[in-house]
């Protein structure tokens, strides 16, 4: 045990002197647990189990591998973005909980701001009440793409301009989720418009004949088979995905979140390296 007898004799003095209770039989054979010293040692082996527990579960949590991540976003943000750094992330960290939740823009905004959500994704930068207090780095770009049903006669017409769409029924989200929409339709001057509200529901009612669709030209990835996607001309950049959060957060599942936002997306590392949150021991160039 590496410590001198008389000392440890001492300390058993005193432990048993705390329990009240004679811990060992001392005999011309050796000395041996009394069923008093059975009972404690059961109970001492369990405490050191717990505190060895408590020792690794407070490392994990130290270290981003145990807790809760609360994530808000807009539709458009699964399309591409999301699957790839949720599927890293929940590989990494599968002792996290995920709380995910779609919202609108300002949605989603509103809710950071008040501490409902570690981070959001949005299209376009956040607006409202505490944003001052929010960093926000550009994950994607997209620009806007036609929807079209595969019997349509503008079905294999790419790129689509901008007058075969004028009159027509459009089928669109609606300016609270896709800010860019308030902003489009009205060089479009579409005959009706039909909100939706997202773009699985978009695809959904272009399949029924119910319209041309709008979305992000990013859909292509998740369409379905009866729906054909077409470029518009003159192009229509969407406002880029922004995530977000609270620049005084120090959580470190959040640290742990932006890390693997940073290996995924070079373009956001600069921003995450400006505000401190790229990985630690990266150079903002790469692992």
């Amino acid at each position: 045990m590496g410590i001198a007898q008389p000392p440890l004799s001492k300390q058993i003095a005193d432990l048993e002197r705390e329990v009240g209770a004679q811990l060992f039989h001392r005999t011309g054979h050796g000395v041996f647990p009394t069923a008093a010293g059975e009972a404690l040692l059961a109970r001492a082996r369990t405490i050191v189990a717990e505190i060895e527990a408590i020792d690794g579960d407070v490392g994990r949590a130290a270290r981003g591998e145990s807790g809760e991540l609360r994530l808000g976003f807009v539709g458009s943000a699964l399309i591409d973005l999301l699957p790839a750094v949720l599927g890293r992330f929940g590989a990494e960290r599968p002792r996290v909980r995920l709380r995910l939740q779609e919202r609108s823009s300002a949605g989603c905004a509103a809710a950071l701001a008040g501490g409902a959500f570690d981070t959001i994704v949005t299209r376009g930068a956040p607006h409202g009440l505490g944003v001052e207090r929010m960093r926000s780095v550009v994950v994607g770009h997209d620009r806007l793409a036609a929807l079209v049903p595969g019997d349509h006669p503008l079905a294999g017409t790419d790129p689509l301009t901008i007058d075969r769409l004028r009159g027509l029924t459009l089928i669109t989200a609606s300016p609270d989720e896709e800010p860019a929409t308030a902003v489009t339709l009205p060089r479009l001057q579409a005959g009706r418009i039909i909100h939706a509200h997202d773009v699985h529901t978009i695809a959904g009612l272009v399949a029924c004949g119910v319209g041309i669709g709008l979305g992000p030209s990013g859909v292509r990835k998740v369409i379905r088979p009866d729906v054909r996607v077409h470029d518009i001309e003159p192009a229509v950049s969407l406002p880029p995905l922004m995530l977000s959060f609270r620049d005084d957060d120090p959580s470190p599942v959040l640290s742990a979140f932006l890390s693997v936002v940073w290996s995924l997306r070079p373009s956001a590392r600069r921003s995450l390296t400006r505000y401190g949150r790229e990985p630690a021991g990266a150079n903002g160039t790469g692992h």
